[in-house]
This record gives structure tokens, C-alpha cells and sequence, in this order.
């Protein structure tokens, strides 16, 4: 095992993971490609699923003819990722096809998550020029939002607590309540 540790590894391309899962490969398995490695992705608890339940409803209230509203579907982030966040807010399209390549606004609702939505999800959305990036933040009752992209980093953090309102950067007649989200 030591001596297979010091060779490389061939990171999973994205079509070759589509591929696989096609052919059933991964069928009782959770799981999404980010940078070519397999990741098993978190169960969801309670207080998760009800923050997604209040926030699918706002998002689709307030974007339903303006963009497609994916819940936990994959986005084709790059040639070796492909992440399912639990929201991503795309132009309107058919996607009967392929995934999408581009996205507006990324949400991941975070518990147990937080280390890798802040750490390799934020850089991957960053690097693939995703121009506003949230981390629902169950741990300290926040939203953190990432924008302004740029070097593979998000220039720009802010958190909003409960009080506060957030304007969507591409949709700036919209805005979403803390309190709303998280309670």
C-alpha cells in the first residue's frame, strides 16, 4: 500500500463519471466527482431539509420564469467536477441532455458539511467563475456569501444574520430574508 501511496493517480474525468453512472455503477451509493476524486456526500438531517424546504419555496417564488431552480442535481463544473449542490440557480434551458456548465448563484445548506462546502466546494465554484457562492450556515445561524470571483477565490465575504435581507447579485429586485431561510 505504501509503495501505490507515491504514484499518481489518475484523476476520474467528468464524462467518464457520467459514464459510470449511466451504466449504474454507483446505484446505492451518494456521491460527486470534484476534482476527478469520488466524495461521498453527507445524509441530510432534519434541520437541513426543512432550511432546503423554506428556501426551494422562496427561490422558485421569486425566479420562476427568470431561471431554472436545480435542487440537488448535479452542474458540469468542469472537466473533473461535477458537485450536486443543494441549489443551483441556472439560466433557463433544456438540460434533458447534459448538465449545466454555468451557474448564477450556488447555495450548499451546511451542518455537518461546513469544512468542505467553505474549503474545496468554495474554491471549485470560485475557479469555475460561479459569481455568487452561499453557505447556509446551520452551525452559527448565518448566511455567508461569496462573490466576486477571481484568481480562483471569492474576492468578496459578507455574513448575514437573522434581521438581515440579501440581494441577489443577478437579480437585484429580489431579495431574501434571514429569517425566512433560518429559524
Amino acid at each position: 500500500m505504501e509503495a501505490l501511496a507515491e504514484e499518481p493517480v489518475r484523476p476520474l474525468r467528468r464524462v467518464e463519471y457520467d459514464q459510470l453512472v449511466a451504466l449504474g455503477a454507483f446505484e446505492d451509493e451518494k456521491l460527486e466527482l470534484l476534482y476527478g476524486a469520488l466524495v461521498p456526500m453527507t445524509p441530510i438531517g432534519p434541520a437541513h431539509a426543512s432550511v432546503s424546504t423554506r428556501l426551494n419555496v422562496t427561490l422558485v417564488r421569486a425566479l420562476a420564469d427568470r431561471a431554472a431552480i436545480r435542487v440537488a442535481i448535479p452542474v458540469a463544473a468542469s472537466d473533473d467536477s461535477e458537485p450536486e449542490p443543494d441549489f443551483a440557480v441556472v439560466p433557463p434551458g433544456d438540460y434533458d441532455h447534459e448538465h449545466p456548465t454555468a451557474a448564477w448563484l450556488i447555495i450548499e445548506v451546511s451542518d455537518s458539511s461546513l469544512r468542505k462546502d467553505r474549503g474545496v466546494k468554495r474554491r471549485l465554484y470560485a475557479e469555475c467563475k460561479v459569481p455568487e457562492y452561499w453557505i447556509v450556515n446551520l452551525v452559527e445561524q448565518v448566511i455567508e456569501v461569496y462573490r466576486e470571483p477571481k484568481g480562483g477565490a471569492y474576492t468578496s465575504t459578507k455574513r448575514f444574520a437573522k434581521g438581515d435581507v440579501i440581494v441577489l447579485e443577478r437579480f437585484p429586485d429580489v431579495e431574501i430574508r434571514v429569517d425566512d431561510v433560518i429559524r
